[in-house]
C-alpha cells in the first residue's frame, strides 16, 4: 500500500507530539487523525478504521498501571485483530516497547525521531500490509536503511528481539559466533535503528592490524609522524563521530594493542601519532569476534578491563547447523539475488535439491550456503536446481575434521590442523602463526614443507 493513499490515526495525550507529526505527515498520506485521548480509540476504530496506528505508551489516563501503552495494544488488537501498530516510546521505557512487540505491535519508535527514519518505517509496514494481509509472519527483518536479516526460527526471533532493544540505546555491544554467520549484518542493523543512524557506520577489522598500523589506522597521524606519514590523516575513531564505530575480529588483537585501545574508550579521546593534542570522541562502539567468551576471560590472551569496557550487552549469532528451518529461506533468497546478478531465468530448487541443502551440516555457515548457491546459479543449465548443481566447498570440509584419527601421522595432524586455521582466518598468515603460538617465519617454513 502507498503511503500517498494511507489513513493514519496517531493516539498521544501530548499536543506537541500530535502536531508535531501531523505537519510531517499531512502532505504524504491521504488522511491523518490525532487523538488525546485513547478512551476514543474504539469509537474512531468504528467510524473509519486507519490503516496505521501510532500509539503512545504512556497516558496520563485513569490507567495508573505504567504499562499504559501495552493495555491500548492489547485493546487494539481486541477490536481489530489485524491492526497495524507502531509504538511511540521515550529512551527510557525501550523494555515496554519491546515487551510491546510480543503483545502483536508492528514495530516502534523511540522520541525524538529521525523524521526520515520515521516515514520509512510507516512505508516499509504499508508495503507489506499491501503485498499480502494473509500471508504468514515476515521471515525476514529489514532496517530503513535496507539491512536485511533473514530468518523465522525461534533462534533468530530472539535476535531480532534483542536487536530491537538494544539498538536505540548507545550501548556497546559485542556480537559474538562463528565466523559466515552475519556478524557484521547485526552490527550494521543495529547502527541502522539507533539514534545515530544519520551519522557514520565504520568498520574496522582490527585483527588483520599490525601494531604499527594500529595506531595509525585508529587515531590517525600527523605528517611525517613516520617514514611514510605523507600528508595527515584523521584516523576511524574521528571518521566514526557521532555514529557507530565496528571493530571486528576484536579477539585477535594483541595486549599491547587492548592497552591502547582501553586508554581512548575509558577517556574519550584520541591522540594522533605524532601530535599531543586530544581530540575528543563520541562514538558508539560494537565489537564482534568468532572467539567464544570464555577464550576472551583468559587474561593471558585478552584484558579483563577491556572485555568489560566493550561488552554492556553481548549478542551470540547462532550457526547455521542450529537454525535449520532458515536454510531454504537463505537458499531462495540467494537463488534470487544471482538469477538476477547472472541475468538468469528465476531459480527453483527439486526435492532432491532440498534434501540435499537441509541435510548439509555447514561448517562454513551463512557465507558458504551463500557462495555454494551463487555458483550453482551460474553453472544450472536450467531454472530448476538439482542435487548435482550443488556442489559444496572442498575448503570447509578440511575444517569439518574434528578430531585426528588414532592411527593418523604426527605429520599429517599437523598439516591438517595449519589448514583448518589458516582457512579459519580466511588466510591471513599474522593471525594464524599467533593462534597456533608460532612465528610467522616458522608457519611459512611449515607451508613450504607440506606443500600447501
Amino acid at each position: 500500500m502507498l503511503l500517498k493513499k494511507a489513513s493514519i490515526l496517531i493516539v498521544d495525550d501530548d499536543t506537541d507530539v500530535l502536531t508535531a507529526v501531523k505537519l510531517l505527515l499531512k502532505t504524504e498520506a491521504q488522511e491523518v487523525t490525532t487523538e488525546k485521548n485513547p478512551e476514543n480509540i474504539n469509537w474512531l476504530l468504528k467510524k473509519s478504521p486507519p490503516d496505521l496506528i501510532l500509539l503512545d505508551m504512556n497516558f496520563t489516563s485513569a490507567i495508573n498501571t505504567g504499562n499504559e501503552g501495552l493495555y491500548w495494544l492489547r485493546k487494539i488488537k481486541e477490536w481489530m485483530p489485524d491492526a497495524c501498530v507502531i509504538m511511540i516510546t521515550a529512551y527510557g521505557d525501550i523494555d515496554l516497547a519491546v515487551r510491546s512487540l510480543k503483545e502483536g505491535a508492528a514495530d516502534f519508535i523511540v522520541k525524538p525521531w529521525h523524521n526520515d527514519k520515521l516515514i520509512d518505517t510507516i512505508k516499509d509496514l504499508l508495503d507489506k500490509i499491501g503485498g499480502n494481509k494473509s500471508a504468514k509472519p515476515a521471515t525476514s527483518k529489514q532496517t530503513s536503511s535496507g539491512t536485511l536479516i533473514l530468518g523465522e526460527s525461534a533462534v533468530m526471533e530472539d535476535i531480532f528481539l534483542k536487536v530491537n532493544k538494544v539498538a536505540p540505546t548507545d550501548a556497546n555491544i559485542l556480537i559474538l559466533g562463528e565466523n559466515g554467520t552475519g556478524k557484521d549484518l547485526i552490527a550494521k542493523a543495529i547502527h541502522e535503528r539507533s539514534m545515530r543512524a544519520a551519522k557514520p557506520f565504520i568498520k574496522v577489522d582490527v585483527g588483520a592490524l599490525t601494531d604499527s598500523l594500529f595506531e595509525s589506522e585508529l587515531f590517525g597521524h600527523k605528517k611525517g609522524a613516520f617514514t611514510d606519514a605523507r600528508e595527515e590523516r584523521i584516523g576511524r575513531f574521528e571518521d566514526a563521530n557521532g555514529g557507530t564505530l565496528f571493530l571486528d575480529e576484536i579477539g585477535n588483537i594483541s595486549l599491547h594493542q587492548q592497552a591502547k585501545l582501553l586508554t581512548v574508550l575509558q577517556n574519550r579521546q584520541v591522540t594522533r601519532l605524532g601530535n599531543n593534542k586530544a581530540t575528543d570522541i563520541d562514538i558508539r562502539l560494537v565489537c564482534a569476534t568468532n572467539l567464544p567468551l570464555s577464550e576472551l576471560a583468559n587474561e593471558s590472551r585478552f584484558r579483563k578491563d577491556l572485555i568489560y569496557r566493550i561488552n554492556t550487552v553481548e549478542i551470540t549469532m547462532p550457526p547455521l547447523r542450529k537454525r535449520s528451518s532458515d536454510v531454504m529461506i537463505l537458499a531462495r533468497h540467494f537463488a534470487k539475488v544471482y538469477a538476477t546478478k547472472y541475468l538468469k531465468p528465476t531459480v527453483s530448487f527439486d526435492e532432491s535439491a532440498v534434501q540435499k541443502l537441509l541435510q548439509y551440516n555447514y561448517p562454513g555457515n551463512v557465507r558458504e550456503l551463500q557462495y555454494t548457491i551463487e555458483r550453482a546459479v551460474i553453472m544450472a543449465d536450467d531454472a530448476m536446481l538439482r542435487a548435482a548443481d550443488l556442489i559444496f566447498s572442498s575448503i570447509e570440509s578440511v575444517t569439518e575434521i574434528a578430531e585426528p584419527m588414532d592411527d593418523m601421522p604426527l605429520s599429517m595432524v599437523e598439516k591438517q590442523t595449519i589448514l583448518r586455521v589458516i582457512e579459519k582466518h580466511s588466510g591471513n598468515i599474522t593471525r594464524a602463526a599467533k593462534e597456533l603460538g608460532i612465528t610467522r617465519t616458522a608457519l611459512y617454513r611449515r607451508l613450504s614443507k607440506y606443500d600447501i
